[in-house]
């Protein structure tokens, strides 16, 4: 059982999806050789990136007053909003959270792992094999694996109507 901190808001079916988040981010992290440092970075990423995921929108919108931000956007931000808080400092994986579920061009090695495994860990429902095999296939092509995730995020975006929103156009010119 994951430990979270105490203004956490999951339920038991967010904390199981946080949990294979983060065995995912382990793994690369490992098959990577990531230093330990990044390695911590990794894991806490995963660990937190959901942690307010099942929190009120007012809760939300209070940590994060951003009206041009809809609700599905808030819980990244809101969660690196309370880590920064509580004191934490670490600026890529504080933006690995904040960003997660849209993607940021800023981003370095952490934010790209952490948007890779919340879209291929293995508990969603949609194109598993596929996602199965990109997800073994970080290790070995981290950029190209990225590219493929971006891109599958953005056609499926596309295809149910929904936002695209500009920090993920960003990202898309800055990888393709």
């Amino acid at each position: 059982m994951i430990a979270l901190p105490d203004w956490a808001c999951v339920s038991e079916k967010r904390r199981a999806h946080i949990e294979r988040v983060t065995a995912l981010l382990d793994k690369w992290a490992e098959e990577l050789r990531v230093g330990d440092l990044e390695a911590r970075d990794w894991h806490d990423a995963g660990l937190l990136h959901d942690a307010l995921r099942d929190a009120s929108e007012d809760r939300l919108r209070q940590l994060v007053p951003r009206p041009d931000f809809i609700t599905e956007m808030l819980h990244g931000p809101a969660a690196a909003e309370m880590l920064e808080r509580g004191g934490d400092r670490r600026t890529e994986m504080l933006e690995a959270i904040r960003w997660h579920t849209v993607g940021s061009a800023e981003w370095g090695r952490l934010g790209r792992a952490l948007f890779m495994a919340d879209f291929l860990e293995p508990g969603r429902n949609f194109a598993r094999a596929d996602r199965a095999y990109l997800a073994k296939h970080v290790a070995g092509d981290f950029d190209g694996t990225f590219r493929q995730v971006l891109l599958m995020r953005i056609d499926h975006a596309l295809h149910e109507g929904h936002t695209l929103f500009p920090e993920t156009v960003a990202l898309w010119n800055l990888v393709r």
